[in-house]
C-alpha cells in the first residue's frame, strides 16, 4: 500500500457506519468535542435509520481549517462498525477513500475495488482492555492519533463524560482510546497516512450545538416558559433539551397525551400570560391545525416549531425534507395571518427562534419555526452566541373596568390583557365575537372583525426580513433557497467560483420582503433549490414576484443536498443555457 495523504487538503471528511446500538452517536460526540478542544473547526451530520436496533445508520464528521457546515457525498476515511455499511455506502467510495476496519470479517466487500482496506482489530484491541464495547472508543483513540491530538485532552475528556461510572469503566475507556491513538501515530510515523490539516486556536474557545439546542436555546432567550408536545422525530429533541435544563430556567415542559392537546396548552398558556412554544413534526401538526385556526380566532399569540421529515402519513420518519412549507402556508381553515421562519444556521435557529417569540406577541398571531432534521441532527461549533442585543419584549397590558379584548383599532392590533391582571374582564371565544369577546352572529361585527384580523397583514409585511445575498451584485444567474439548503449551495458557489453567479438565502418564507421582486428581476436567470419533489418555494416566489422560474434542483430521496450534488446540477443547466 502507497501512502494515503491528504497533506494539502483543507478538510477531511468522516464517515463512521454502524448498527443502532453500536455507539456511532457516542464517537461522533466524543470526537467532535475532543477536535475542538484541539483547534479544528468541524461539523457533523447524521443519518438514521427508523429502528431500535440494527440497521445501518452512519455520521459525517467534517474537519477543517476553516468553518464548515455542509453535508459532503466525499468519504475520505470510512469506519465501518458493521460489514453491511460498505455496502450501503458504496456509492460515495472512491479509490482515494480509506477504509479503517477488520479485514479477517469484512475481506469479501474489500474485494469491491472502491476505497483501501487498512487493518484494524478494533474488537481484539477492546477484548484486551475488557469487553468488545469499547471497539467505539477504540475509533475515537484512532482517529485523534490521524489528527495528532493531545492525548491528555482525549484522557480528559473521557473522564468528564463518563464521571457517572465506576472509576475502573473510566479508566478502561482511557485505556481504549490510548491503545486507538497509538496505532494512529505509528499510521502517521510510517508515512502511510498524512493528514496535515491548520489548526485555529479560536475555535477552542466556541460551542458546539445541535440544531435542536440551537432551537431550545432561542426559546429560552424569547422568553418560552412553557413547552407542550407529544414525542415525534426529529423535533422530539427540542423538548427533551429543554425538560432537561427546566429547572435551571423556570421552564415548564409538558408531555400532553397527544398533539390536540398540545397545542391546545400552549394556547391557554398565552392567555395566562405565558409565553408558549408547541414543537412537533408534520404529522403531528396534523392534529394540531384545528388549534392553529383556534388560535387565529382568538388572536392569541403562539410560537410553533415544526421539524419537518418526508411524508406522506409516516412517511421516512428518520430522515429530512423540506416538504411542509406549503401544509404550514395553508393550514387552518379560514383566514388569519400568520408568519414562517426557515432559519438556515444554527446562528440563524436561535436568533429566529428567540425572535418568534417577539413577534407573535407583537401581532398575537401564530409564528412558526420550521427546520427539518438534516438541521436539527447537524452540529458544528460556533463562537458564543451575543445575548447583548436581546430582549424579551412583552405587551401584556394591565387592564381596566372597560376592557375589550378585541377592541377595534386602526392597524388591527388591541391591547392583550390576561386574566387576573388588572379590573378587566378578559374573554375570548372561538366562535365569532364583538370587541368584548362575546359571541355574535351579527355580520356587520363579522366584517369589522375580519378586516380587523387582515389588516395586521400591513404591519407584518413592513418588518418581513429581507433575504441574504450571498455573492455579487453583479450577477446574471440567481440561485433561491431557503431554510437548510443555505450552507451547501454557498460552498457550491465558492467551488463554482462564478462572478455572474450569485445566492439569495430566504430566512422568513412568508409573508416575503417586497425586496424580492427586484433581486429577481436583475437576474437572467433564476434557479430554486429545495428538498421536496414540486418545489413548493420556487411555486410561492413565483406568485408573489410574477417573475417565472424556470430552472429547478430538487431532491427529495429522504437526504440532505450534498455540496457537489448542488455544484453538479447548477453547471449542467448552466451549459445549457450557454
Amino acid at each position: 500500500m502507497g501512502p494515503l495523504r491528504f497533506k494539502g487538503k483543507d478538510n477531511v471528511s468522516i464517515v463512521l457506519a454502524g448498527e443502532a446500538g453500536q455507539g456511532i452517536q457516542t464517537v461522533d460526540y466524543i470526537l467532535t468535542r475532543v477536535l475542538k478542544r484541539s483547534g479544528y473547526h468541524v461539523f457533523s451530520t447524521k443519518e438514521f435509520m427508523s429502528r431500535i436496533r440494527g440497521g445501518v445508520n452512519s455520521t459525517e464528521i467534517r474537519v477543517s481549517s476553516h468553518s464548515v457546515a455542509s453535508f459532503l457525498d466525499r468519504i475520505d476515511i470510512l469506519v465501518p462498525f458493521t460489514r453491511t455499511a460498505i455496502t450501503r455506502l458504496e456509492n460515495r467510495l472512491s479509490p482515494e477513500t480509506i477504509i479503517l476496519t477488520e479485514k479477517d470479517s469484512l475481506l469479501e466487500e474489500g474485494k469491491r475495488g472502491k476505497g483501501t482496506l487498512i487493518d484494524v482489530p478494533f474488537s481484539k484491541i477492546a477484548s484486551v482492555v475488557g469487553s468488545k464495547i469499547y471497539a467505539n472508543i477504540v475509533g475515537v483513540g484512532l482517529l485523534s492519533g490521524f489528527f495528532r491530538v493531545n492525548p491528555e485532552i482525549v484522557d480528559n475528556f473521557l473522564r468528564d463524560y463518563f464521571a457517572r461510572k465506576s472509576k475502573d469503566i473510566v479508566q478502561k475507556n482511557i485505556e481504549a482510546a490510548r491503545k486507538g491513538y497509538d496505532i494512529g501515530k505509528e499510521f502517521l510515523a510510517s508515512g502511510k497516512i498524512d493528514i496535515d490539516i491548520r489548526v485555529d486556536e479560536k475555535t477552542k474557545d466556541g460551542i458546539i450545538l445541535t440544531g435542536a439546542e440551537a432551537v431550545a436555546l432561542g426559546a429560552i432567550a424569547g422568553g418560552c416558559n412553557f413547552v407542550s408536545f407529544y414525542p415525534m422525530s426529529p423535533a422530539t429533541s427540542v423538548a427533551v433539551f429543554l425538560a432537561q435544563h427546566g429547572k435551571e430556567f423556570g421552564l415548564l415542559v409538558e408531555q400532553a397525551e397527544d398533539e390536540i392537546s398540545a397545542i391546545n396548552m400552549a394556547i391557554g398558556a398565552w392567555y395566562a400570560g405565558a409565553r408558549a412554544m408547541a414543537s412537533t413534526s408534520g404529522g403531528g401538526f396534523a392534529l394540531m391545525v384545528e388549534g392553529l385556526s383556534l388560535a387565529g380566532a382568538m388572536e392569541m399569540p403562539i410560537v410553533i416549531h415544526i421539524g419537518q421529515r418526508p411524508g406522506p402519513a409516516t412517511g421516512l420518519p428518520t430522515r429530512t425534507e423540506q416538504g411542509d412549507l406549503d401544509f404550514v402556508l395553508k393550514a387552518g381553515h379560514g383566514e388569519f395571518p400568520r408568519i414562517i421562519l426557515a432559519p438556515g444556521s444554527l446562528e440563524d435557529t436561535f436568533y429566529l427562534t428567540q425572535k418568534a417569540f417577539n413577534i407573535a406577541d407583537k401581532y398575537q398571531i401564530p409564528v412558526f419555526v420550521l427546520t427539518d432534521q438534516y438541521l436539527l441532527d447537524s452540529s458544528y461549533q460556533l463562537p458564543s452566541l451575543d445575548l447583548s442585543g436581546l430582549k424579551v419584549e412583552k405587551r401584556i397590558i394591565k387592564t381596566d373596568k372597560g376592557y375589550k379584548r378585541y377592541r377595534i383599532t386602526e392597524d388591527g392590533i388591541s391591547p392583550r390583557g390576561v386574566p387576573g391582571f388588572g379590573d378587566g374582564l378578559v374573554v375570548v371565544d372561538s366562535d365569532e365575537h364583538d370587541e368584548e369577546g362575546h359571541i355574535t352572529e351579527d355580520s356587520d361585527v363579522r366584517i369589522k372583525m375580519v378586516e380587523k384580523r387582515l389588516r395586521k397583514l400591513n404591519l407584518i409585511k413592513e418588518d418581513t426580513i429581507s433575504p441574504e445575498l450571498i455573492g455579487g451584485n453583479n450577477y446574471t444567474t440567481l440561485i433561491l433557497g431557503w431554510g437548510s439548503t443555505r450552507a451547501a449551495i454557498k460552498e457550491a458557489l465558492s467551488l463554482l467560483a462564478r462572478e455572474d453567479v450569485s445566492f439569495l438565502h430566504f430566512r422568513q418564507v412568508y409573508p416575503l420582503s417586497s425586496s424580492v421582486v427586484e433581486y429577481l428581476r436583475k437576474a437572467k436567470r433564476c434557479i430554486v433549490v429545495e428538498n421536496n419533489a414540486t418545489s413548493q418555494f420556487g411555486n410561492l416566489v413565483e406568485h408573489f414576484s410574477g417573475c417565472e422560474i424556470r430552472k429547478r434542483i430538487l431532491k427529495y430521496n429522504g437526504l440532505p443536498f450534498s455540496v457537489e450534488e448542488i455544484l453538479k446540477g447548477v453547471k449542467e443547466l448552466l451549459e445549457k443555457e450557454e
